[in-house]
């Protein structure tokens, strides 16, 4: 006989433990199952290693710039040896803390593979378990090519397993991660090339803030090469990698090859046909508003249904979830309107709401009022490098409501979460200006442009 629940929840990640920790405190009994680690992509291949690798490489810039502050410094060498050792041992803490949460909870976890059985059970290990609510919150896994000698480069999730640091790096991909694996291994002091099948990179984003990042990074030391078509890859006699491109042209010995192409959800091994759960073409569950997928009683949020494949969202619409399932709240559902995101590109870059084109196609050009400032962060005042930092306020009709802003430079990442409220809120560009500047700060050009 199946073990029975209240809620099950496939997927030990951010979202997943998200909604079974909300479902739990409302008294809904939990159970959460997971394959892998604990905690998911964020915390074991994601966010949280990514971002310690993020502060290694801007801890290497500073080194640079030190000596126009005065300081005679000799770098004697970086060891990624040691800051892997730390990096996962801060994971591991977190793995820990992640089983503690559960337990104090009251949760049940359960190690395997689940798959389903019909639209109430699924199977685990051979042990069947039931419950009236099944959320769907596995995640994705980086994708690979189907291309002669694809298996000689490595993933997003391989880069964390990395002992040593590769010297010489290609990159594959135009999205977060390329930019921002491309951009720390270069201030550690890598050999980097990226390659892009078009013309540049980031492309859903702001094309000043694209525009911007492309040009310090070229101006940084990282090889872009646009429009490529890569047919393969080989392996040399010395064990290195041979980048080879639709036009012949190659990029020879690479120590380190990274597929950075795209995400994919993992539901291959859910058997979604037993249940009757719908999916699109790449695999995505398809969800609507509140999370429900097409059968009652099976919901889905996070990577798995392919929108906003953000950690912060997966979090949110996991408890919003458990509110409307057992905390009584029947019109609980996250909004998906101005989602605000960081890319831990070199420089970073903050972003939120419409884009300048979005604006423009959406509301007409004279409807739309762009503001804007270039300038160079302080701390590059007295240094030899240069970074440009740019703050943009999109805004639409007579009140000039703020419908998007965008940030690149030094603190971009910590400034944009403050922004995010106000346009949250409806913030005019009146708003801003009523508003006192905190000088001197890169942060004041949000409240000075005129």
């Amino acid at each position: 006989m199946a073990k029975r629940y209240d809620f099950l929840v496939i997927g030990g990640g951010s979202g997943g433990i998200a909604a079974a920790k909300r479902a739990a405190s409302y008294g809904a009994r939990t159970a959460v199952i997971e394959s892998g680690h604990i905690g998911g992509t964020c915390v074991n291949v994601g966010c949280v290693p990514k971002k310690v690798m993020w502060n290694t490489s801007t801890i290497a810039e500073v080194l640079h710039d030190a000596k126009d502050y005065g300081f005679d410094i000799t770098v004697q060498g970086f060891s990624w040896p040691t800051i892997k050792k730390a990096r996962d041992g801060y994971v591991q803490r977190l793995n820990d803390i992640y089983h503690r949460g559960l337990d104090e909870a009251t949760i049940d976890e359960i190690t395997g593979t689940a798959t389903f059985s019909d639209p109430h059970t699924v199977s685990v290990n051979g042990t069947e378990f039931t419950a009236p609510h099944i959320l769907i919150a596995t995640g994705s896994k980086p994708d690979v090519p189907n291309v002669p000698g694809a298996e000689l480069g490595i993933t997003s999730d391989g880069f964390f397993e990395l002992e040593t640091q590769p010297r010489r790096v290609a990159i594959a991909g135009a999205g977060y991660i390329a930019v921002e694996f491309a951009g720390l291994l270069n201030a550690l002091g890598s050999q980097v090339t990226m390659l892009l099948r078009k013309h540049t990179f980031l492309r859903q984003f702001d094309k000043t803030l694209r525009g911007t990042l492309m040009e310090q990074m070229i101006a940084s030391g990282v090889n872009i090469l646009t429009n490529v078509r890569l047919t393969h890859l080989k392996k040399g006699g010395d064990g290195s990698i041979s980048v080879v491109m639709s036009d012949h042209s190659s990029i020879d010995s690479v120590d380190c090859f990274i597929w950075a192409i795209g995400r994919s959800p993992n539901t291959a091994k859910l058997h979604l046909d037993r249940a009757a759960v719908s999916t699109k073409t790449g695999g995505d569950v398809i969800v609507d508003g509140y999370q429900n997928t097409d059968v009652e009683g099976i919901y889905a949020l996070g990577d798995v249904a392919g929108k906003w494949m953000l950690t912060p969202v997966a979090i949110a619409a996991g408890r919003k979830l458990a509110d409307r399932l057992f905390g009584g709240q029947a019109d609980a559902k996250l909004d998906y309107e101005n989602i605000p995101t960081v890319i831990f590109s070199h420089p970073p870059l903050g972003t939120i709401g419409m884009t300048e084109d979005e604006a423009y196609n959406e509301y007409g050009i004279n409807a739309v009022r762009i503001y804007q400032a270039r300038f160079t962060n302080m701390f590059h005042a007295v240094t030899k490098r240069k970074p440009t930092t740019v703050v943009k306020l999109v805004t639409v009709g007579e009140n000039e409501k703020v419908v998007g802003c965008h940030i690149i430079g030094a603190q971009a990442d910590e400034m944009i979460q403050g922004v995010a409220i106000a346009i949250k809120m409806g913030a005019t560009k009146s708003d801003f200006d009523r508003t006192v500047a905190i000088h001197p700060t890169s942060a004041e050009e949000l409240v000075l442009m005129r």
